[in-house]
């Protein structure tokens, strides 16, 4: 009898601490969604490691599908991408590459309706300071957010050919008007 009052009072725990953790996640990743919701664009400075090359900029993201970022690079590096059209521009050589990005991982980030589907689907991580979202499709994604205030704090997408690409971002404002033609992607030279 003994046994079975043990076994029912660690089961009764389990099943509590369990559902209080569903609970919080589930209220975690409402909120970040509502923030989410009322975000239209951001003004970012970065960090960008890839395959052990670091590189670093400023970006201006528009929702939805629209990024422009200024590499601090000797070629100095811009990126543009407007929906599903990309292009990169090293100024310094006066060149100007378009590539297409239909089927990016990065997509998903630049559409909210695919960013909330991360943040519905993915499995939660709670750190002291960083909320992280792992979502698994045809490549992995994590997303960053500062616990604090639920603010978006970088990715990491590991694509199909097992390239890791960590972006980590210090938000300078959000939901600034930008002028027209911010987004324009450069002609081919």
């Amino acid at each position: 009898m003994l046994v079975n009052v043990k076994f029912f009072k660690k089961t009764l725990l389990f099943s509590v601490f369990f559902l209080l953790s569903a609970n919080l996640y589930a209220d975690t990743k409402d909120k970040i969604i509502s923030q989410l919701s009322n975000l239209n664009s951001l003004e970012f400075t970065f960090n960008q490691l890839i395959n052990g090359k670091t590189e670093k900029g400023g970006c201006l993201l528009e929702f939805p599908g629209k990024l422009k970022c200024d590499y601090f690079d000797e070629k100095e590096k811009e990126l543009v991408i407007n929906n599903k059209k990309l292009a990169i521009t090293q100024k310094r050589y006066d060149k100007t590459y378009h590539y297409p990005i239909s089927k990016s991982p990065f997509l998903k980030i630049l559409y909210k309706d695919k960013l909330f589907e991360i943040v519905k689907s993915g499995e939660l991580e709670l750190a002291d300071k960083v909320i992280k979202i792992t979502y698994f499709y045809d490549d992995e994604i994590t997303i960053f957010f500062e616990r604090k205030n639920l603010n978006l704090k970088g990715w990491k997408i590991v694509d199909r050919y097992n390239n890791i690409i960590n972006f980590s971002l210090n938000i300078v404002a959000k939901n600034e008007v930008f002028k027209k033609g911010t987004f324009k992607i450069p002609k081919k030279n």
